[in-house]
């Protein structure tokens, strides 16, 4: 009898304990799923993908900062591609910059300065901040007689002043500016970028995305984008 009333005390407890755990909340939590947006990583070449290396569907987007498809794109299509696509696994993005002018030049070399885990955040604020910042540059070209593709270090820190660039990148404080705006091996791993754009793989315009290699033809926003993405993920 004693055995048995132990035996009924030691159940009760471990009843008691269990019950403590889950109503206090103390229970272990939960193994939460893998955010693949936290995710990046830098190619031979010098661009940055966001996402899980093994994705099923490997996204290419080329891109300029001052093209108004590709801000309607970073507004429209980013947030979904992001959580619905990227954050689960099933899609990588790989940006490759397209420049066209000295302020998606700049705008280029101020993203890429606040470092891989940066740039998407600068180079996408700069997007959605597009129609703020777009007259204040045209303002400037009014101005200034020089063509925008002949720019000189101090032009380009001008320009990114003008453009309220210096102020407005996250992660870049303005101090940082001219040393992000004169910095060789980062403008010559964009030079590059820019030759295998227009050069090597003479793309139409911007966005052009690739897909697993293969080119998306008239494909320039995210209604045209997101039924290719859910096909090839079938």
């Amino acid at each position: 009898m004693a055995m048995d009333r132990m035996r009924i005390g030691i159940a009760a407890a471990t009843t008691a304990i269990l019950a403590l755990a889950s109503v206090g909340g103390q229970a272990a939590p939960a193994k939460r799923a893998t955010d693949w947006t936290r995710t990046i990583a830098t190619t031979p070449a010098g661009s940055y993908v966001m996402g899980n290396p093994r994705a099923k569907v490997k996204l290419v987007e080329y891109l300029s900062l001052t093209c108004s498809h590709c801000a309607a794109f970073a507004a429209e299509g980013m947030p979904v591609l992001k959580r619905d696509y990227i954050a689960r696994g099933l899609v990588s993005l790989e940006v490759r910059n397209a420049v066209r002018d000295g302020f998606d030049l700049a705008g280029v070399l101020l993203s890429r300065c606040a470092g891989p885990a940066g740039y998407f955040p600068a180079s996408e604020r700069i997007l959605t901040t597009q129609a703020v910042w777009l007259p204040k540059a045209q303002a400037y070209l009014n101005a200034n007689a020089a063509p925008p593709a002949d720019q000189g270090a101090a032009a380009l820190i001008a320009m990114a002043r003008a453009a309220g660039f210096d102020r407005a990148v996250p992660g870049v404080p303005p101090a940082r500016v001219p040393a992000c705006l004169t910095d060789r091996r980062q403008t010559a791993v964009v030079t590059a970028m820019v030759d295998e754009a227009f050069g090597k793989r003479q793309i139409p315009g911007t966005p052009t995305f690739l897909m697993n290699g293969a080119l998306l033809p008239d494909t320039s926003n995210w209604a045209t984008l997101q039924p290719k993405l859910a096909a090839a993920l079938r």
